[in-house]
């Protein structure tokens, strides 16, 4: 495997008929919300809820979302999606994806979410200590 940014969480996760497309190949949108799950539960394994950020005035929306398709998964595959974060700015953070076969020995697509911090009302606010030291302090 490449070089990735760490602390990591990798999410195991079976592709549903739902998800894919007439040729049961898992349709393109949904890796953006592979994305949206793993970034979620990489937040909780570093102790703290999404919404626990939210309830403390903190939103991360996402300001650019970028995916490599390279090979695809299919209906009933097993995949493991690894996210991390790569970069910290003054008022965001970007996440980094890779998302992996059943034997974790074949990327099947890549991507990066960047990450506004904002206050409740839309307005960008410097990354809280307290956030940071989630992840940084591992």
């Amino acid at each position: 495997m490449a070089e990735f940014p760490t602390p990591d969480t990798w999410l195991a996760h079976r592709v549903s008929y739902g998800e894919t497309d007439a040729m049961s190949v898992m349709y393109y949108a949904e890796y953006l919300h592979l994305f949206e799950r793993s970034r979620s539960e990489y937040i909780r394994e570093h102790g703290m809820s999404y919404s626990k950020v939210e309830e403390r005035g903190i939103m991360l929306p996402v300001r650019e979302a970028k995916c490599r398709y390279k090979r695809p998964a299919r209906f009933d595959d097993l995949i493991y999606i690894r996210v991390g974060i790569s970069k910290w700015g003054r008022a965001s953070m970007t996440f980094e994806y890779e998302i992996y076969n059943e034997e974790k020995d074949t990327i099947l697509a890549t991507g990066s979410t960047e990450h506004a911090c904002t206050n409740e009302k839309g307005r960008p606010v410097k990354v809280p200590e307290w956030l940071k030291e989630l992840f940084v302090g591992d």
